[in-house]
Formats: C-alpha cells, structure tokens, sequence
C-alpha cells in the first residue's frame, strides 16, 4: 500500500494487513468508476467470473457497455431480486436476528479469516472511501473488493457517493467496512445471498458474499445507519417523501412509507396517464370496466427522498412536525412498472441521455448501443425479471430538495390482491384511510409485505416486513425500534397518517393510483387535518377513517373505491372475511412486541387490537387526528 494512502487510512491491523503490498485502485472520478466496470478493459462485454473451489470458473454477472452506462446481468436467476432472510448476526451484542452460528452451526471466526485471506490473495484490490448516510450526517465508511467488481463499487459510489483519492481526509477512521468475497456464497452458502453483521467496538464489519447491491450496498449502509440510530436513539425511516406544489402556489410534504413494493419509488414519478390524457383509476377485473377520468392540473413535484430518509437529532426543529433529510447519494429505482416507451417520459429522457453514464441491472442492454427501461432482461422466455433496475444519483434529477424538510403527512403503503365475494382476501384497503397516530403505529409494526412483490424473493401469503418495514436490513431488537417509532410519532404530533394500498381496491385493479390520488388531494386540501364529520369510521377498525368524499378539480372519487363493502363483487359479506384475515395477520405479528421492554403506550395499543378494540379506543389513545 502506498505511503500516502497508508498514512490517511485508520485501521485495525488485520484489515491494514489486507491492503498491504497491493495493487490498490482507489477511484478518483465517476468516470473511472465505468471503466472498473468494465474490468478497466476496452471491450464491450465484461465478464465477471471466479475461480471456486471444487466448481471451477464460476461466471457470476456480465456487464456490458451501452452509450447510456452500464448494463449488470447476473447469469443466476436468483441473484436479481434480494433475498429477504439474507442477513445474518455474527457479534455477541443484542440481537433479535437470525446469529451466524445458530444457522451454520459453527462461530464466524474462522470464515471471517479465510474471508480476509482470500482478499489478501487478490493482486489488485478496490478501495473506495465513502460516508455512510451522507457527506454531512454521515459515518466514515470503505469498501474493500476484489478488482473485477468494479461494477459493485460503481453502484455503491451512486448510492452513497464516495471521496475520491484526492480528498480523502487525513486520519480517516472508517466505522462501517463492506468486504466484498463472492466466491464463498458457493463454498459455503450453497448459491445462498448473505450479509454477515459483525458489530465490532471498532467497526461495523459487513461481509457481503454476493454480488448484487441490493442486501449489501444498499440494505446494508442501511443496517449500519439502523444500528448507529438504535444505540443513539434516532431512525432512518423506510420511505419515499416530495415536497408538492399545487396549481395554486400551495406546498406540501408527504411522505410515503411500506414495504419493499408498497410505492415508494412510485410516489416521486408523476401521475400516468392514457394515450389520450386521461387517468385510469381502475380496472374491473370481473367485467373489465375501465374507470377514466380527466385530471387536467397536477401538482409539481420536487423529490425528496426515495427510500432512506435520515431523521437525525441535528434536523429536528422542535416545530411538532417530522424532520428528515435524504440519507442516500442516489437512488435504486425499480423499473418493472416501464413496460413500453411512453410510461414514464422525463425517467425515460433522464436515463437515455444522462448527464453522465449509469449502472443499470437486468436490463437487456446490448453493446454500444442505448440501454432502454423498458427492456428487462428475461427470467425464462416469455417472463421478464420483475426487478430490472437503474441507480441515478439524485443530483441527476430536476428539482431535487437537498436540505432537511418538515413532513405535513406521512402514508404507508400496502400491496394488496384481488378481493371479491367468491374469493375473500386482505384487498379491502379502500383508496384512502385516515389513521389515528395508534393505528400509524401498529401498520409499522405489522408492515405488510403483501401481494406480488417484485423487488424481493418470496410468495404472494400475507407476510410481516418486519417493525418499520426497515427490519429486514436491521441487526437489533425489534422492541426498541418499536419504541422509537412511538416516540417519534408522540414528538411530532403535527404530522398526520393515512393508509394508501396499491395493485387493487377489491375487485378493482388500481396500480399505484390511490397514491398519485392521495397526493393530489392532500396537497389541493392544504392540510392532513380534518373535523370529526368529514370523515367516516371504517367497517374494519384497523383502516381507521375514511374521508366523507374525495373531490379532485371536480371530479369526485366514485365511493365503492373508499368502500370497498359497497362494491357488488365484495359486499359485506366478502369484505368481512378480509377483515378477518387483517386482524389475525395483526394479531399473530403483534404478540412478538409484548414483552417486558415496550412502552406502556405500546402495550396499551396493541392490548387495544389483541381484544378486537374499537376505532374511538385507538382514537383516544393517542388523542390526535
């Protein structure tokens, strides 16, 4: 390692070790980072491949070069999507994650060394500086990978930016380190994705043994912000917010929370539209009726964040309302909802004339020429990979805000299926729900998974994300983040809730439209606030209120979409078997929360749920609406 590098870098001495007589790349530009994607070659298509024990040469990924950027394939199917029981514990400190010798049997210690070993064999290494959170919240953080993986660090360097050689700082301390070795997911984890966790005095280790981005740089900066936020006392929430501006100079916040899937992404695109201008709010899936209505003005939209949002101390105000700012550099947007040219222009215009080259991933990019969104790479024939993606640095994106922001509303998002009286199902969720600060609470803890996921492995059964929809990427205990998402709604009782599903409102197949609808709405009104007879208690306690009418530059939201109860393929009867599967879904996942640790709030609520309480008792709980 060279002189001046060794002496910037504060290590522990068996990393130090790692980095010592190397050749180490240490990118100084975003162009540079290209090329490492390409192998620091000049050909059109790079191969990423391995030598692993006992298999051989191992081909993980292609990158191929496009005028645009970068396009990654992996050659295993299962390596495009994130597997959501990646992570692994492998420290003693508390924990209510899955611990590395629980699953296989044997401590971390050894791997962690042969792991270490094997990037000590590399003759060229990728090191790259960055802050973890942002350049400035942030922690110190570096990521250590083998030389063909230039693409990963390409990725990573757009998701939380990096210090180029340049400006690394004197006495650079790092307290996150990614390791990167994905030879061992064969030899020891049988193709498995894993994140092993290892919470050191000195560092957060983090070994990533795969080479998707998803579980590691991406999911795992966000663990790491996660665990620094529990011993601190602060979150980062899982969500997507913009600030809106209404044809009438009013503005307002909002900010979208939910499960992998549930939206968030999708609330800072704009409205879609038909060919012919109008908006589909749905489609009957039983008659195939078409609901289309003009919406002629909407809102401008500024984007926030998309899926990290920093609610760190130093942003608070003490103004009653929610603070966050963007923990990311750039965003990992999910494209599988741009089927053809035309859905999504000012995305589309973005990504095929950059301002500067992008990685995208499973998209079928071909050589020299424009990688398109619309142009996923195919699963199997005939089925497309549900999860093509492109990383855009949110610099990139017109009218971004980049200072810390009050929220006027916060939403959270649901996927939800097809729900009729023949076939009952958890798809009840009308087009808008108005939560009492209880039931805002207890959706984060439950937070649905939910129908059709496309950003993760796994079926269409009513599962948990885990407490805040942030808990898969989490290494802690589930109470305490619990109790920090009370105490965080208690402190900002000015910022108000609503639940918003997506994909279908009963029988109806609606897309994302409830929360493009929602957002238009809320802005128009000026305000999440509303009088006791402007809303109507839900049939279904969980869902809260609903508003007495939904009014849009004068079109009304027909009523069987905000109850569902009234539409003549559900009707009460089917309606009430959904709302039985919601509250045993909400029972069985909030018994997990009661133990000694949880608020006396918290108990009291979810006391209030487990006893099939009414909606005035979670109403009087918090008393806010």
């Amino acid at each position: 390692m060279k002189a001046d590098l060794k002496d910037k870098l504060v290590l522990t001495s068996d990393v130090l070790n790692i980095l010592t007589n190397k050749n180490l790349i240490v990118p100084e530009s975003r162009r540079e980072m290209q090329e490492l994607s390409m192998g620091g070659t000049d050909k059109d298509v790079f191969v990423v491949d391995y030598d692993v024990e006992g298999k051989g040469k191992v081909v993980e990924a292609t990158v191929t070069r496009c005028t645009n950027g970068v396009s990654v394939n992996y050659t295993d199917m299962y390596m495009r999507r994130r597997d959501p029981d990646c992570l692994v514990v492998a420290d003693e400190n508390d924990t209510d994650k899955a611990r590395y010798f629980e699953r296989y049997g044997e401590d971390f210690t050894d791997l962690r060394s042969q792991t270490f070993n094997w990037l000590n064999q590399q003759e060229t290494l990728i090191v790259m500086p960055f802050m973890a959170g942002g350049s400035e919240l942030g922690f110190p953080a570096l990521l250590i990978a083998p030389e063909n993986a230039g693409f990963f660090a390409a990725g990573l360097a757009d998701l939380q930016g990096f210090i180029p050689k340049s400006q690394i700082p004197d006495q650079f301390k790092p307290v996150a380190i990614i390791f990167l070795a994905p030879t061992f997911r064969h030899t020891h984890f049988d193709g498995g994705q894993v994140v092993v966790h290892n919470r050191t005095e000195e560092v957060h280790e983090l070994f990533s043994f795969n080479l998707y981005p998803g579980p590691s740089a991406k999911k795992g900066v966000y663990g790491f912000l996660l665990h620094i936020g529990e011993i601190q006392g602060w979150l980062t929430l899982h969500g997507a917010s913009v600030k809106l501006t209404t044809p009438y100079d009013n503005e307002f916040v909002l900010m979208h929370e939910g499960a992998s899937g549930s939206g968030k992404s999708e609330m800072i695109e704009e409205v879609h539209r038909e060919p012919d201008g109008r908006v589909c709010l749905g489609i009957n899936t039983i008659s195939r009726e078409k609901l289309l209505v003009s919406l002629a003005d909407t809102c401008a939209i500024q984007p926030i964040t998309d899926d990290m949002a920093l609610c760190h101390p130093k942003v608070q105000t003490g103004s009653n309302k929610l603070v966050i700012t963007d923990a990311e550099y750039g965003w990992f947007l999910r494209l599988d909802q741009v089927k053809e040219y035309g859905c999504d222009p000012k995305l589309e215009k973005l990504t095929c004339h950059p301002p500067e080259p992008l990685v995208f991933f499973n998209l079928d990019g071909k050589p020299n020429a424009t990688c398109l969104l619309w142009e996923h790479t195919m699963d199997s024939p005939g089925v497309p990979c549900p999860n093509p993606r492109v990383i855009v640095p949110r610099h990139f994106i017109k009218d971004v805000i980049n200072e810390p922001i009050e929220v006027d509303l916060r939403s959270f998002g649901v996927r939800t299926p097809p729900t009729t009286h023949d076939a009952p199902n958890y798809g009840i969720i009308g087009y808008l729900h108005v939560l009492p600060p209880a039931l805002a609470w207890l959706w984060r803890l439950v937070a649905p998974r939910g129908h059709a996921n496309p950003s993760i492995i796994g079926g269409d059964a009513l599962t948990s994300e885990g407490v805040g929809s942030f808990w898969p990427f989490a290494t802690g205990k589930m109470v305490v983040q619990a109790n920090l998402l009370l105490e965080q709604i208690l402190n900002t009782q000015s910022t108000r809730y609503i639940l918003v599903p997506n994909q279908h409102v009963g029988a109806y197949k609606v897309g994302f439209m409830p929360e493009w609808i929602a957002r238009e709405y809320f802005a128009r009104r000026g305000s999440a606030k509303f009088k006791p007879n402007q809303l109507i208690p839900a049939r279904c306690p969980l869902l809260g209120y609903v508003p007495e009418h939904v009014k849009i530059s004068g079109m009304n939201l027909p009523s069987y979409l905000m109850h569902v109860d009234t539409q003549l393929e559900v009707g009460p009867e089917g309606y009430v078997k959904g709302a039985e599967i919601l509250k045993d879904f909400f029972k069985r996942e909030l018994a997990q929360f009661l133990v000694p640790e949880l608020h006396p709030l918290g108990r009291q609520i979810i006391e209030i749920c487990m006893n099939d309480g009414t909606l005035e008792e979670y109403q009087a709980a918090i008393n806010k609406l």
